[in-house]
């Protein structure tokens, strides 16, 4: 199985001109596996979101770094990706694990510690737990998790992604707390040197 990367990006079309193009400038220049990009673009249809999958597909090629799809079992196949991360309400991940095969890397959404013991029991790569600070996109969810429900999830065992309103300087923090990796949405999506801010989250050097 492939191992979980440090960083996931989670991706938002309708904050930037072009996905493929910011997506292959976050990319340039990483170590090889570092990164996974998610593919999340609900509102897309089939044709139209394996066309961008497949797009995707050649910019995390020529970084060397992951691919995943959202939800969409049938695009993650038809693209080649590394795998799929599935919400909540999503197809079990057994049935993920079926389809793709004992390689691919299947994540859930979690968003508690029940959560986190479901997806560890139905043999999820790893896990989302979000959202550990405030930040927009999860505002439906409530209110944030926080770091000390985090931790406790994170002592179940299954590796953990922290998202929600993290950026570079929240980064030790989770990590502390005993998340492998972080997600972003904004941090990446959102300003001029997209590359910046990715080594940032990965702590790298400018």
């Amino acid at each position: 199985m492939v191992s979980v990367p440090r960083l996931h990006l989670i991706t938002d079309r309708r904050l930037v001109t072009s996905l493929p193009e910011r997506v292959a400038a976050a990319l340039r220049g990483l170590p090889p596996g570092a990164v996974a990009v998610h593919l999340r673009e609900k509102d897309l249809g089939g044709g139209a979101l394996l066309a961008l999958a497949r797009a995707l597909r050649r910019a995390c090629d020529v970084a060397g770094q992951l691919l995943l799809v959202n939800d969409r079992l049938d695009v993650a196949l038809a693209a080649g990706a590394d795998g799929v991360h599935l919400p909540s309400a999503g197809v079990p991940v057994a049935d993920a694990r079926r389809m793709l095969g004992p390689a691919a890397l299947v994540g859930s959404s979690c968003h508690s510690r029940a959560d986190v013991a479901r997806a560890l029991r139905e043999g999820a790569s790893y896990a989302t737990f979000s959202p550990v600070f405030d930040t927009p996109s999860k505002r439906q969810f409530g209110a944030p998790v926080g770091v000390p429900a985090l931790r406790e999830a994170a002592a179940l065992g299954l590796p953990l992604v922290a998202l929600g309103g993290i950026d570079a300087a929240r980064m030790p923090e989770v990590r502390a707390a005993g998340a492998v990796g972080v997600a972003a949405i904004r941090a990446w999506l959102v300003g001029d040197d997209p590359g910046a801010a990715v080594r940032a989250l990965l702590g790298l050097d400018p």
